[in-house]
């Protein structure tokens, strides 16, 4: 299974020892099913023809097409996963790294840092080791490299033999849904550099100034119960002002019209061309809402709990203004930043359509 892999030492400025945050994660990251060389090789080879198979019904339903220029999806193995989204960690935080440096009235000695980055180092491969074992597939934004679809093939296969489902639908279906997201960033080309941009521009904010650490610390200890509590963003809630939760909640409504937007593109198509789709459907529902108590109690700390509703919601928002103004009257939604749905725009469909179209 291919990989992909993380370059650059850590700067000055940087309080992640990424490399040994990507070493940290794959030494933690369980091991995939058990399958010979040539088992591997076919998981890989039939996951690159669902994914090109995906594409024709995929644009046609949407009404989206991908330039021709854009990068063929990439199947990985779960250090695979983490190399990439290692790459994709620097260089998305490291301007926020130099804000921080800005904000410092001195810089820290060698020590400081070298420790300070093994320990967030290991935290971050610790995090990474956790959730390479979840993801089925993703788009990768890589904020200064090649962006680019990851299918996760070992989490595909564990997934289809935990659930029991006919192997060949479930690739095709988890496709499905990944090639959906393919799309949205290759046909809207704004779409990307506005996510990194917001993403960038929060994270910045987010960052406490080194006078006011520790009264942030006391907030964050008194606060934490707060993470746990069901239907939150997980930590999300606990160090955020409520203007930064505002602005949280714009890009979560971006992220729940693109997950809502995949799902409903995969289950308009699914019944077409995959025979077990109501039952995988099915199965896989019950598989989001997570596993045992320590897995969801993690979901709800890392904030993967709001993600589940993102799906949930954002297929409301999707089915509603389609249901509205047709699939072309939906698509006005890829024109600009300013026709992105609004958090309060999510459940309610027909304020969107209202102040969109008029």
């Amino acid at each position: 299974m291919a990989t992909t892999s993380t370059s650059g030492a850590t700067g000055p400025h940087e309080l992640v020892d990424w490399d040994f945050a990507g070493a940290t994660g794959r030494r933690l990251v369980p091991a995939g099913p058990k399958v010979t060389a040539a088992e591997a090789s076919s998981v890989v080879e039939e996951l690159r023809a669902d994914a090109e198979r995906a594409r024709t019904p995929v644009a046609e339903t949407a009404r989206l097409h991908t330039p021709p220029d854009a990068h063929a999806p990439l199947i990985v193995d779960r250090p695979g996963w983490i190399d990439a989204n290692v790459s994709s960690m620097r260089s998305m935080l490291g301007p926020v790294f130099d804000t921080m440096a800005a904000k410092r009235r001195r810089e820290p000695g060698q020590l400081t840092r070298s420790v300070g980055g093994k320990v967030t180092g290991g935290e971050a491969g610790a995090l990474m080791a956790f959730l390479a074992g979840k993801v089925l597939g993703q788009y990768d934004l890589a904020p200064e490299g090649k962006p680019r679809l990851l299918l996760v093939a070992p989490n595909i296969l564990h997934a289809e033999t935990q659930l029991a489902v006919d192997p060949a639908d479930f690739r095709l279906w988890v496709c499905l849904h990944e090639e959906t997201h393919r799309v949205q960033f290759t046909a809207v080309p704004w779409l990307r550099e506005h996510l990194i941009g917001s993403a960038r521009s929060l994270t910045s904010e987010l960052v406490p100034d080194p006078d006011q650490l520790g009264a942030k610390l006391a907030q964050i200890a008194s606060s934490l119960p707060d993470a746990f509590r069901s239907g939150g963003t997980g930590l999300a809630d606990v160090f955020a002002t409520p203007e930064q939760r505002a602005r949280m909640a714009r890009i979560t409504a971006v992220m729940s019209l693109l997950e809502g937007h995949a799902d409903v593109v995969m289950d308009d198509v699914g019944p077409q061309v995959i025979p077990s789709v109501a039952q995988i459907r099915a199965k896989f529902q019950q598989r989001r809402r997570g596993g045992g108590a320590v897995d969801r109690l993690l979901r709800r700390l890392l904030g993967l709990e709001a993600k589940m509703r993102q799906y949930r919601d954002g297929a409301a928002f999707v089915r509603g203004v389609t249901d509205r103004v047709g699939v072309d009257g939906f698509n006005a939604v890829w024109t600009s930043p300013e026709t992105l749905p609004l958090p309060e725009e999510i459940e309610d469909p027909g304020a969107w359509v209202a102040r969109v179209h008029g």
